[in-house]
C-alpha cells in the first residue's frame, strides 16, 4: 500500500505536511481542526451576537417549559364528532338570537355551534381589560415573554392532531394543508420571535455626526399598548396567533378579531392561549379574541384604546379598515388582495416544476394571501406544460378531510369556506370562458358533495381582457398565460399589469436571469425557484405593495413596526455639556450671528479643505 507521502513529489511542502500527518493521531486532528474552527468562529462573528445566543442557550437548557392542558369538545376533540345534518342555507346571524352567530362545517353543512356576535360595549370592555393587562406585561423581561411563546409551542407540537383537526371542520382543508399552513408556520414564527426577538428590539445606536461628537445617540423600542390584529378566513389556527407571538414579545397586549366564517375554532384557540398565560402567571386578558360582524370590527378600529391596527383582508374592506382608523390617526398595516404569479421560463425542467405549480394552485383550495392566481408560462413550453398539468389537476381528489376518505389521506382538495365566494369564482370563470379562454377542467361547484367545493379548474388563453385577468379568485382555479416568442421584457410588463403586488416567484434553469427579471417585479416578495419559502424564513418581512397593501409584519422589520421607535440623545461625558453659543443666543448678535452659523456651514459641510480652515477661523472670529 503507498503512503501518502509516496503520492506527492519528494521535498514538496504537500509532501511534508503528508508525512506530519501519518504520525497524528486521527482523533487528536479531529478535536484539534474542530477547536481551530471553533476559535475561528469566534474571532469572525460579532461578538455581541455570541455573548446573546450563548445566554439564549443557558435559559433553554436551564429552564423547564410548563405543560398546559385545554380541554376540548367532542366536536374539537374527534373527527366524527359533529352530529346533525346538512343546512340548505347557512345563515351566519342566527335570527332567532341576533347576539349570536351560527358557525358551519364548510364540508359538511352542518352546525358546528355558536359564537358571541359582540357588540361595540363588550369590544370596548375587551379593549380596556388588555390595556390594563398590558401596563403589567411591558415591564417583564424577554425571558418571560420567550416562556409563554415557548409554552404555547410545546403545547403545538404536542397537539399536531387536535389542531389540525380543528382547523380542517372550520376551513374545509386537508390536515396536510393544515399542518403546511397552520403548524410548520406558526412553530418557526415563534421560533424565529424567541431566537431574534430580542437582539432585533435592543437599544441601536446610531452615529452622531461630526457636529453632534459629544454626543450619544440611540433608538429605543418601547411597547406600543394594544395591538387589534383583523384576520380573515383561510388559516383560523395560525391567524390567530400570528400577530399574538410577535405583538407579546414586543411587549404588547393584542386583540384579535377573527372572521364571522372562523368563529367556531377562535374558542379553541384562545384556550391555549390563555392557559399559556395563566401558568406562567401572567394575566390572560392581555390576549383575547372579538367575535362578531361589522359593528365589532368598527368598534376596534375606531376605539382609542387602539394602538395600532394589522388588518389582513381583501382590498375594499381594507379601504374602510383605514377610513375608520383615520379618526383617531391609529397606525396601520394592510396585507390586502393578492393575485401572485408564478412565471416558468422556456428552460426549466417541466417534471421539476409541476408539481409547484399544482401546490401554489390549489393548496387549501388557493384559498392563500400568497397562492397562486396567474401562471405564465413561455411560448416554446406553453403547449406541453398543458398537456402535462391538465390530467394532474383533473386527478385531484376532492372531499370531506375528516370524513373517512379524507383522514386517510385521500383528499387533496376541500372546501370553500365562504358561500358567497363560490359564486364570485363561478363567475369569473364563466366570464372569462364568455371571451375566449379554454376550459381544460372543472370550472363549476361540484354536484357530487354537499358541502362548498368547487372543483379544481384549469383555464388557458388568459387575456388582460378576463375579469379573471385582474381580480382576485382566491379559489382553486389555475389561469394560465402565454409569454409570447419567449420575451423576458413581455413577462415583466404582464406581471406588472396587475393591480396588485404581493408576491411573485420564477422558474428557469439560469438563476442569474431569473433574479434579474424577477427583481423587475412590482411585488413585495420574490423567490426564485421556489413557490412560498419567503414565509417560512419568519426573518424576512411579509407585505405587499400597490392594492396589495403597505406595511409589513414578520423580520426584524415585522416586530419593531410594533413598537415606539423613540430616539434619545445624552451626552457622552457629563463634564461636556451643550451650551447655546453667545452669538446665537436671544437677542440675537445681529453682527455675529449669521457669520457664525454660516462657519459652522463651511466647517461640517464644505468638502473643500481650504474652506473648512476658513470656517474654523470664521467661528474664532464671531465667537
Amino acid at each position: 500500500m503507498s503512503t501518502a507521502g509516496e503520492c506527492v513529489a519528494p521535498g514538496s511542502s504537500i509532501a511534508l505536511v503528508a508525512r506530519v500527518l501519518e504520525r497524528v493521531d486521527p482523533s487528536v486532528f479531529v478535536i484539534t481542526s474542530f477547536l481551530a474552527v471553533v476559535v475561528l468562529t469566534i474571532m469572525m462573528v460579532d461578538k455581541y451576537h455570541l455573548l446573546y445566543h450563548g445566554k439564549l442557550w443557558f435559559e433553554y437548557l436551564t429552564t423547564s417549559v410548563p405543560t398546559i392542558e385545554v380541554p376540548m369538545t367532542d366536536a374539537e376533540a374527534h373527527d366524527d364528532g359533529v352530529k346533525g345534518e346538512p343546512v340548505k342555507t347557512m345563515q351566519l346571524v342566527d335570527p332567532k338570537d341576533q347576539t349570536k352567530l351560527n358557525c358551519y362545517d364548510p364540508s359538511t353543512k352542518q352546525l358546528l355551534g355558536q359564537a358571541k356576535n359582540m357588540s361595540a360595549k363588550e369590544v370596548e370592555k375587551i379593549l380596556l381589560k388588555a390595556k390594563k393587562a398590558q401596563e403589567e406585561w411591558k415591564q417583564t423581561t424577554f425571558a418571560q415573554r420567550r416562556m409563554v411563546l415557548r409554552t404555547i409551542q410545546k403545547y403545538v407540537v404536542n397537539h399536531v392532531q387536535d389542531i389540525c383537526r380543528v382547523s380542517a371542520r372550520e376551513s374545509g382543508k386537508p390536515k396536510v394543508d393544515a399542518v403546511m399552513g397552520e403548524i410548520l408556520t406558526t412553530c418557526e414564527k415563534i421560533r424565529t420571535v424567541c431566537e431574534w426577538g430580542e437582539l432585533w428590539l435592543r437599544p441601536e445606536q446610531r452615529p452622531t455626526g461630526p457636529m453632534m461628537m459629544h454626543k450619544s445617540a440611540w433608538v429605543e423600542y418601547v411597547p406600543l399598548g394594544v395591538i387589534v390584529a383583523i384576520a380573515p378566513w383561510n388559516y383560523p389556527f395560525h391567524n390567530s396567533i400570528n400577530h399574538v407571538i410577535s405583538g407579546l414579545m414586543a411587549g404588547n397586549a393584542v386583540v384579535g378579531k377573527v372572521s364571522e366564517h372562523a368563529s367556531w375554532s377562535a374558542d379553541y384557540f384562545g384556550r391555549i392561549l390563555h392557559q399559556a398565560l395563566k401558568v406562567n402567571g401572567h394575566n390572560p386578558d392581555l390576549v383575547a379574541t372579538v367575535t362578531g360582524m361589522a359593528e365589532a370590527g368598527v368598534a376596534l378600529c375606531t376605539s382609542p384604546l387602539v394602538d395600532k391596527i394589522i388588518f389582513t383582508g381583501s382590498t375594499p374592506i381594507g379601504r374602510k379598515v383605514m377610513e375608520s382608523a383615520a379618526k383617531n390617526l391609529t397606525p396601520l398595516v394592510l396585507e390586502l388582495g393578492g393575485k401572485d404569479v408564478m412565471v416558468l421560463r422556456h428552460d426549466v425542467k417541466l417534471s421539476n416544476v409541476l408539481p409547484f405549480v399544482m401546490r401554489g394552485c390549489y393548496q387549501n383550495s388557493g384559498q392563500n394571501c400568497v397562492g397562486v392566481e396567474r401562471v405564465l408560462v413561455y411560448e416554446s413550453i406553453y403547449d406541453e406544460f398543458l398537456k402535462q398539468i391538465v390530467p394532474k389537476a383533473k386527478a385531484l381528489r376532492q372531499g370531506n378531510p375528516l370524513a373517512s376518505c379524507g383522514a386517510d389521506g385521500k383528499v387533496d382538495c376541500g372546501s370553500m369556506i365562504m358561500p358567497a365566494q363560490l359564486q364570485i369564482v363561478q363567475a369569473l370563470v364563466d366570464d372569462a370562458v364568455k371571451k375566449g379562454a379554454t376550459l381544460h377542467c372543472g370550472g363549476k361547484i361540484n354536484p357530487g358533495l354537499n358541502g362548498q367545493f368547487f372543483e379544481p379548474t384549469v383555464l388557458s388563453g388568459i387575456t388582460p381582457e378576463m375579469n379573471i385577468f385582474n381580480q382576485e379568485v382566491f379559489g382553486p382555479v389555475m389561469t394560465v398565460v402565454k409569454v409570447p416568442k419567449d420575451d423576458d421584457q413581455e413577462c415583466i410588463r404582464l406581471v406588472n399589469q396587475s393591480a396588485f403586488g404581493l408576491g411573485s416567484s420564477i422558474f428557469t434553469a439560469d438563476d442569474a436571469a431569473g433574479l434579474k427579471i424577477g427583481q423587475q417585479f412590482r411585488t413585495g416578495m420574490l423567490t426564485v425557484n421556489d413557490f412560498g419559502s419567503n414565509y417560512l424564513i419568519q426573518s424576512l418581512p411579509f407585505g405587499g405593495v400597490k392594492e396589495s397593501g403597505f406595511g409589513r409584519f414578520a423580520g426584524i422589520e415585522g416586530l419593531r413596526a410594533l413598537c415606539l421607535e423613540r430616539a434619545i440623545v445624552v451626552d457622552k461625558v457629563s463634564l461636556v455639556r451643550t451650551a447655546i453659543p453667545t452669538p446665537i443666543d436671544y437677542p440675537i448678535d445681529m453682527n455675529k450671528g449669521f457669520p457664525f452659523t454660516e462657519s459652522l456651514v463651511q466647517l461640517f459641510y464644505n468638502e473643500n479643505l481650504f474652506c473648512k480652515i476658513k470656517g474654523i477661523f470664521g467661528l474664532i472670529k464671531n465667537g
